[in-house]
């Protein structure tokens, strides 16, 4: 699709550059092959600042890799992840867009309904990559066969707990619900001063694992692609009502967590409050930089599901690579592929604590992983799960519904039907009805 000169003229850009140098927009961009001259032209990319904390060495090596290979040269910029949906939209209304962009799970069908973004399952297909996409991420920026975002890195949650005190006390971690439930109530006796396991209220992330696995969807589309809310199906009560349920009936929260975030519940982890938490495999890296005496008191088991032996799938989240329309398509994909699969990819997934999204490279991760990283893997792979997927689903976020349900409950200002049935009436109306 064709754009007006100037599209690329980043007005105002509050973000640091790599310094490489910006070439005339001129230059035959038909072929992805180059001579390593630097004569082709240069792609705007945009990357959100503090996912890997040392990314300039990354991008130098890659835009030198890119250039010997295709000509053309990177024009690399980061900015904040906090900014970035209004520099995105901003960038649209003024015709500023980059030719390539990092761009969060739930924002690509967003910005591809209105045809900021391009179709790239054409690309994925004919490189041999569409079964080699970690599922749950590559389902996440794909509509009616259309995907406009390729995954580039990912995280996911799993269950915490401190090993060291399980240890102490001869407690297993839990591999189903009952257990999860029973060694929090042992906790409870054997460790009076900590909180078993906080049940937060200030997101979602947590009760959409026991939604999950207690065999229930948030919301559902039917065959015309219009989307209902399940929240309040038995299947999904079941799961609500499990993990309320250790707060409500067994007092293995504290009512500080009815708002906590995840952030606040990782400090109680860290502060020693806590004994069992869900969180991300983001944070292990957190704890341990904070303290290098987390590696054994530390240990991770994936989010147990009703039965045992089974797994809660988990919210696979984490970036996307968007070609904004570039006018250099083929160039676009390119570095798009480049970036995402193979050396670059897995090298990204190193250096910035996250999981690669190309599967096969996920595999590798889980084989030689250590005790605190390989569960989070088996976590993705084997019970990994997405929001619902649709750019409507930003909105119920937006609103805090899910958060607002579980919060109603543990305050007892509603019963777990209640709460889901009131949440399963604000989505439908958000999804339209």
């Amino acid at each position: 699709m064709p754009h007006a000169p100037g599209r690329r003229l980043l007005a105002g850009a509050a973000a640091l550059s790599l310094g490489l140098l910006t070439a005339a927009c001129g230059g035959d961009a038909s072929s992805s092959s180059g001579d390593g001259s630097g004569a082709g032209p240069t792609l705007d990319v945009w990357i959100m600042e503090g996912t890997n904390p040392d990314a300039g060495p990354y991008f130098e090596e890659l835009a030198a890799v890119f250039e010997e290979k295709t000509g053309a040269l990177l024009n690399v910029q980061f900015i904040q992840w906090a900014d970035a949906h209004d520099r995105i939209t901003t960038a649209m209304a003024g015709r500023e867009l980059p030719d390539v962009a990092e761009i969060g799970t739930t924002w690509a069908l967003e910005f591809g309904a209105v045809g900021a973004l391009r179709d790239l399952s054409g690309d994925i297909e004919a490189a041999g990559l569409a079964g080699d996409l970690v599922p749950a991420l590559h389902e996440a920026g794909t509509v009616d066969g259309a995907t406009y975002g390729m995954p580039w890195h990912a995280g996911t949650r799993s269950l915490m707990y401190r090993a060291d005190l399980f240890a102490e006390h001869g407690l297993q971690p839990p591999t189903s619900w009952d257990e999860l439930l029973d060694v929090a109530l042992q906790l409870k006796e054997l460790e009076p001063d900590m909180i078993p396991f906080p049940v937060i209220g200030g997101t979602e992330y947590a009760v959409d694992a026991f939604i999950w696995g207690g065999g229930g969807q948030i919301a559902q589309a039917d065959d015309s692609g219009r989307w209902t809310s399940t929240i309040n199906a038995p299947e999904a009560v079941a799961g609500i009502e499990f993990l309320t349920s250790l707060a409500t009936e067994h007092g293995l929260s504290v009512a500080a967590a009815e708002t906590w975030t995840e952030a606040d519940q990782l400090q109680s982890f860290q502060n020693g409050e806590a004994a069992m938490v869900i969180n991300g495999n983001w944070t292990v890296n957190t704890l341990l930089a904070d303290d290098p005496s987390w590696a054994d008191r530390l240990g991770v088991v994936p989010v147990p599901g009703p039965q045992p032996g089974t797994y809660s799938p988990s919210f696979v989240g984490g970036s996307l690579l968007g070609d904004f329309t570039s006018d250099h398509p083929e160039l676009a994909w390119e570095l798009i592929q480049l970036m995402s699969t193979g050396e670059y990819g897995a090298k990204w997934a190193d250096e910035s604590g996250f999981f690669p999204g190309q599967q096969s490279l996920l595999e590798d991760v889980a084989a030689e992983a250590g005790p605190l990283v390989a569960p989070f893997a088996t976590q993705m792979m084997e019970a990994g799960h997405s929001v619902p997927v649709t750019e409507l689903y930003g909105r119920v976020q937006g609103a805090q519904i899910i958060p607002r349900m579980l919060q109603s409950i543990l305050a007892g200002s509603a019963s777990v039907q209640e709460a889901a049935d009131t949440a399963a009436a604000a989505m439908d109306e958000t999804f339209g009805h």
